[in-house]
């Protein structure tokens, strides 16, 4: 459930109310029974931190094949350089020769 802010425009008084998306606002202010208090616009208090969201996965920047390298025939698709493991260069020639 969202917590909402609200002002009143007679007093200046100021609260945060938990409500539903579909509860209606509050317009009496609980201070001096005004019909003036409004809802504020402010930002959301989280931020979504891990794998699987657009801002940590899918934002912009190069796309990376198998092992992390960036793939230099990406969008060449004729010489099939970017095929299976073909194009994990240094991270596949690293494991090779750790193993």
């Amino acid at each position: 459930m969202p917590i909402y802010e609200y002002a009143c425009r007679a007093c200046g008084a100021q609260r945060e109310v938990m409500q539903k998306v579909s509860d209606a606002p509050l317009t009496t202010c609980p201070e001096c029974q005004a019909d003036a208090f409004q809802k504020k616009v402010s930002a959301a208090g989280f931020q979504l931190k891990g794998s699987g969201w657009y801002v940590t996965d899918f934002r912009g920047g190069s796309k990376k094949a198998a092992g992390g390298a960036d793939c230099p025939a990406q969008g060449d698709s004729s010489s099939g350089a970017c095929s299976g493991d073909a194009c994990a260069g240094s991270a596949g020639a690293a494991t090779a020769a750790a193993g």
